[in-house]
Formats: C-alpha cells, structure tokens, sequence
C-alpha cells in the first residue's frame, strides 16, 4: 500500500501526516488520536482498510506529540490550537470533502469542531470511544474506582486530595485502572506500530487534561457540549467498547442526544475496539461509509 509523509508548517512548528492510499478514489478519512499526547501510532491498524474502501486515510500526530514534538509549548495546548490545526491540514492537503474519524480526545475534538467551527464538507463523524462532556467521564471514571481493591482506591482518593501524583500506591492503582478500562500491556508480541516507542506528548496531557483520565484539571477541564449535541446534523457514528473508558452510559448519552447517530457496542473491547476487535469494527465502518462519498 502506497504510503505519502510529509510536513505541514504550523504556527511555527512543523506538524507531520501520513498519507495512506492517497490515490483512493473517494472522500477520504481524517483520523484524529486521542491525549491529547499521543501520537498517530495506533491508527496504523487501518492500513489495510484503506484499500478496501477505495478511499486515502489521512493520520497526523498534533503539536507537541509523536513526530511534530515542540519543546516546552505548554501555551499552545489548548482546543483554539487543535482546531486551527485540523483546519490548516484540510486547507493544506487540500482536502475539501473529508470523513473523521475521532477517538477518545479527538472524538473531543470532533465534537468542539462540529458545533464551534461548523465546517463545510465533512460528511460524516465516527465517534470512536469518546465523550460529550468532561463532567460525566470523570463521574463515570470514578464509579469504577469504586469497584477496584479498597487498597488501591484509597491511594487514588489521596493523590486527589494532596495532589501527590508520584505515590507508588497510586501509581500502581492507576496501572491496574487503565489495564481494566483501556488497553492490554504492550509485549513483544503486540504490532510493530503499539512497540514503537512514543515521543513527546506528556505535556500536551498533563496542560491539555491532567494526571489522570478520571481528575481532568488543564485547558479541556470545562469541556462539555452534552447541551449542544443536537446541532450536529452530519451523520455519526458512534463506536465503543463494553469495558470502555467510554462506558455504554457514556457513549448512550451521545447517541440520545445526536439526531443522526447510530452507535456500534464491541462486547469483548477496551478503549480501542479497532485493535481488539479489528476485524468487526473493520466490517462496521465498511457498512458505514458504503453508501457515503
């Protein structure tokens, strides 16, 4: 599979994509990664799909993350920036009719883009394990605290409390939270793309939403368009796992608000359905955009 990279100047810095099939004939997709402080990594799953869709996959690692890292830049984590990068990678790339695909964070950013930007030619949004509203995540994140080893839940109700974020007892807390809720340990047998050491990013995480996944504190804190969902009038698809960090009551509360939505539940998945069920949610996207541009 033909595969284009490249670099796109941006406020200064140089941002990096990732071109996949860029001779497809129909709309393509842009892929927005999740954070904010990872990287396009993961999306490298997709690869084969692109050909079978006919259509470019466009992947890009945001500022500060993966191969567009900035040193320091913490005044540019924040949605004005991530916004105004989508927009000048479509501009850039010339990419006037597009399908995007947003997880977790870039699910976020999706939404924000959607409602606060209105763009023209998107055509439809895949919504992959993300959130309306900063509020019900943490809320949801906390409910399952609840359930975990009474040893490990206080260790996190105390790092909350006095801010004291490098206790070994939180730490392994956290570990055991985010192997429960959001992916596997990376091992020598897991895809060249998931062993690839990251770079950059941890200060687009920690400015941009915090700590942790459940005490959201940075720049996304107030993130909430649970209220506004009903302007989004392109179609979405919504897509997410049974022992998701975007919970069924999480991911329903989107598809009751949206008015074009459908929502695909992965029984067996994490916060990464694509990976852990790769060849349904391959076969659910091809059902999706079969009709579409």
């Amino acid at each position: 599979m033909k595969v284009i990279e490249g670099y796109m100047p941006f406020m200064g810095h140089e941002i990096y994509y990732r071109i996949v099939n860029p001779d497809g004939e129909k709309a393509p997709i842009v892929f927005l990664h999740g954070g904010p402080g990872s990287s396009h990594n993961y999306f490298e799953v997709f690869d084969p799909l692109s050909g079978k869709l006919d259509r470019p996959f466009v992947m890009y690692d945001q500022i500060g993350c993966g191969e567009s890292t900035v040193e320091g830049g913490a005044e540019l984590f924040n949605a004005n920036t991530w916004l105004n990068e989508l927009d000048s990678i479509r501009d850039h790339l010339n990419l006037e009719e597009v399908h995007i695909l947003g997880q977790s964070w870039g699910g976020m950013m999706a939404i924000w883009y959607a409602i606060e930007r209105k763009p023209k030619g998107v055509l439809s949004y895949i919504l992959s394990s993300t959130l309306p509203s900063a509020k019900i995540w943490k809320e949801e994140q906390h409910r399952r605290i609840s359930y975990m080893p009474e040893e490990m839940r206080q260790a996190i109700y105390k790092a909350e409390e006095t801010g004291n974020y490098d206790d070994e007892g939180y730490l392994a807390a956290v570990d055991e939270f985010m192997i429960r809720y959001c992916a596997g340990r990376v091992t020598e047998d897991s895809p060249e793309y998931l062993r690839r050491p990251k770079k950059g990013g941890s200060v687009s995480y920690v400015v941009g939403w915090g700590k942790n996944e459940f005490t959201p504190t940075g720049t996304l804190s107030g993130y909430d368009f649970t209220d506004r969902l009903h302007e989004i009038e392109v179609p979405c698809l919504i897509t997410s796992g049974q022992i998701d960090l975007c919970s069924p009551f999480i991911a329903k509360s989107m598809y009751d608000l949206l008015p074009n939505a459908k929502w695909e539940l992965f029984q067996y998945s994490r916060h990464m359905p694509f990976i852990e069920e790769s060849e349904r949610y391959f076969q659910v996207m091809i059902d999706w955009l079969k009709d579409k541009k």
